[in-house]
């Protein structure tokens, strides 16, 4: 086939043929373009929600293959362009390093597609979520380093393609390179934050989705990078924090070992409250939610004040924000039952008037 080709492009133009094999390349890349949109919109309007390795394929390799295989198919057919000797060398060069950036396009791509098998098999929909929020840790900072050493070695590949930088490129192949970068980026705090990144993903201090109380601020953890960290504040704002923070300095981490929290709420209240009609009260409540995990239910006294005494009902959730509600269900209700029931009970200042001693009438 090759010979026929060869015999083909001799008795045509060469401006010609370069322009037949050009426009075959397009064609080539249209065609995928075209059965790669048509398979992306029959996964669109499917009403099926469940995972598919197939969608997956499709979705995350769809936009790196639209460049992916007309380049192949171009370094393929470069043989059979008729160019003068002069562009030759410079064109397959190029042409080389194009592939290589679309090359490592697509594997980026393809980790994609083993994070979202990891993802569907792990899922965060459940209670207690522990072990898939170490294993998304843990995934997530290895898609991000591996994109890294993508970079870097396709960085190396474009630089051996080039004859007065070859020996740069080289060098970032080797033991020798590998350890000249490590020893510059030493000096830096880029080394101790990717090491920080390091221990955090496989000691897991924290996690993805984990609750954390950081710089007096509540949140969820909603990225780990190979630098920072992002905190998914209680009201929509987005902390930032270096990484290396979380090996550094103290924080608290709400759903370390499990997401059962324990909450409380204190009421303040009158002297003659009746404490035991008031426990009764917070059974009940709890018995009447399901926000409540029936695992702890008290209400004690916990402090005595010159005007008030301080109770404390502790309760148990699945998790912090149900914890959060249950605290503020229970303090509404009650505090409302005092109101309807003991309104007495509810704090109040006492004040003592002494009368002054009335005069003695006068004798007649």
């Amino acid at each position: 086939m090759g010979d026929k080709l060869n015999l083909w492009a001799k008795h045509l133009p060469h401006w010609l043929w370069n322009l037949l094999v050009i426009g075959f390349v397009l064609l080539i890349g249209f065609v995928v373009k075209w059965v790669i949109t048509i398979l992306l919109n029959y996964y669109k309007n499917k009403k099926d929600e469940d995972y598919s390795f197939f969608r997956s394929v499709i979705t995350r390799l769809s936009r790196p293959l639209n460049h992916f295989v007309p380049l192949l198919t171009l370094n393929i057919l470069l043989p059979y362009l008729a160019l003068k000797d002069g562009y030759i060398d410079d064109v397959k060069r190029w042409a080389g390093i194009m592939l290589v950036i679309s090359f490592a396009s697509l594997v980026m791509n393809g980790i994609r597609i083993l994070e979202d098998y990891v993802y569907h098999k792990y899922n965060f929909n459940k209670a207690d979520n522990l072990k898939e929020r170490k294993i998304r840790t843990q995934l997530q900072f290895v898609r991000k380093l591996a994109n890294v050493l993508i970079i870097l070695l396709t960085l190396a590949l474009i630089l051996l393609s080039f004859e007065s930088v070859r020996k740069i490129g080289a060098g970032l192949l080797t033991g020798v390179g590998i350890g000249g970068i490590i020893v510059g980026f030493a000096a830096q705090k880029s080394l101790g934050n990717l090491l920080a990144g390091f221990q955090i993903a496989f000691t897991q201090p924290i996690r993805i989705d984990d609750v954390l109380v950081v710089e007096g601020e509540w949140g969820r953890v909603e990225d780990i990078t190979l630098t920072y960290v992002v905190l998914n504040i209680w009201d929509q704002r987005r902390l930032i924090l270096p990484i290396n923070y979380f090996i550094e300095k103290p924080f608290q981490n709400w759903t370390r070992t499990t997401s059962e929290l324990l909450g409380t709420v204190f009421l303040y209240v009158d002297h003659t409250v009746p404490v035991d009609k008031l426990r009764e009260e917070l059974t009940r409540l709890l018995n009447n939610t399901p926000l409540w995990d029936k695992r702890v239910g008290i209400l004690q006294v916990t402090d005595v004040k010159e005007a008030t005494i301080e109770l404390r009902a502790l309760v148990s959730a699945v998790n912090s924000s149900t914890a959060f509600d249950l605290r503020c269900y229970i303090r509404e209700n009650l505090i409302k039952y005092l109101a309807e029931n003991h309104e007495g009970s509810l704090p109040k200042r006492r004040l003592a008037i002494d009368q002054p001693p009335m005069p003695a009438k006068p004798d007649h």
